[in-house]
């Protein structure tokens, strides 16, 4: 298993990117999973169905299960947020994990800029990132670099610089 982070602004298009990536590289024969960090509360569950009844009556943690799919919702309550070592440990083995946000953790991952967003770079000052994706060049990248609509070429930048799961938790735990 092995894990590459995918930062920018919001707005950048990660989501947009994310959506065309993992299905060129479930075309290249890979099992692929996804870890989001959401900036803000979210709610997978609502008001009415029998699991949030179950979750605002006090459980820890509702699973819920059809022959489709399970989703397992955890309540932190007063517990700090998991940091990212301990969720990446939560994964089924896949060949990569592609980690959205987390922009400041030290794990190894791949800027996405977008110029209409206005924002500044993240490179300089955001650490391990080993590419750019970008629509236009900055003078002081020497990293590998490729355009937004490169599908192809993200998904090679990606397997290129991913690293292996215990090699990424170990620098998370370091850096922690």
């Amino acid at each position: 298993m092995k894990v590459i982070g995918l930062a920018g602004w919001s707005g950048a298009g990660k989501t947009t990117l994310l959506v065309k990536l993992i299905p060129a590289l479930i075309g290249r024969g890979l099992t692929v999973s996804t870890l989001k960090h959401a900036h803000h509360a979210f709610d997978i569950d609502h008001p009415g169905k029998d699991s949030f009844e179950h979750r605002t009556a006090g459980a820890s943690e509702v699973l819920v299960a059809s022959g489709r799919r399970y989703a397992l919702i955890h309540e932190l309550r007063q517990e700090p947020e998991p940091p990212l070592a301990d969720l990446l440990g939560k994964l089924s083995p896949v060949d990569l994990v592609l980690v959205e946000g987390f922009k400041r953790a030290p794990h190894p991952k791949i800027e996405i800029y977008r110029a209409a967003n206005g924002k500044p770079f993240l490179f300089p000052d955001l650490p391990n990132v080993r590419a750019l994706i970008s629509d236009v060049l900055p003078p002081q990248w020497t990293g590998p670099h490729t355009g937004l609509n490169e599908i192809e070429r993200v998904a090679d930048l990606a397997l290129d610089h991913a690293r292996p799961l215990a090699d990424v938790v170990a620098t998370l735990r370091i850096g922690a």
